[in-house]
């Protein structure tokens, strides 16, 4: 029995839906499916969450941290979600918090050493996990894909910049 998604209806009723649309669930399906695997591997294997595994890897990139706002912006999240799991991994060991040299009103974090090297080894193992993911496509298609999606990127974001006006 094959287990039919969103796309895979509108694929059966093809007049139903534009080619925008069709594209749209197919890229909504892939979406899900690749996230849905990395959030299973990522607690079946280190037992953390998709959203820690993100908000570590954002503190990666910093060693001399960041601040809760920051954090916020880049994982485009509200400041009280980060709050919940900035706690949870201070709580770990993963993270410290110390108050901001320029104004004490401000969190900084960043990474343990621990953390640190924990991240280094999910990350190195979520690289794989990727690879394996995009396994059937050669390097062409890497690439062509990554053109076509800035493209789509570009349009999506002059559509919603139009909105705005």
């Amino acid at each position: 029995m094959t287990i039919l998604d969103s796309e895979t209806k509108a694929v059966e009723t093809p007049d139903d839906h534009g080619d925008e649309l069709r594209l749209w669930l197919r890229l909504l399906t892939c979406t899900t499916m690749i996230e849905s695997e990395i959030r299973s591997r990522l607690r079946e294997r280190f037992e953390v969450t998709l959203p820690r595994f993100d908000l570590m890897a954002q503190l990666d990139k910093t060693p001399d941290g960041m601040t809760l706002s920051d954090v916020s912006k880049r994982m485009m999240v509200s400041n009280g979600n980060v709050t919940g799991l900035v706690e949870r991994l201070v709580e770990s060991g993963h993270v410290d918090r110390r108050t901001s040299s320029t104004d004490r009103r401000v969190q900084v974090i960043r990474l343990t050493r621990q953390g640190r090297a924990e991240f280094r080894k999910m990350a190195a193992e979520h690289e794989r996990w990727i690879a394996e993911i995009f396994g059937d496509l050669g390097s062409k298609d890497v690439a062509d894909l990554m053109k076509l999606l800035a493209k789509t990127k570009a349009s999506a974001k002059k559509a919603v910049t139009a909105r705005m006006a």
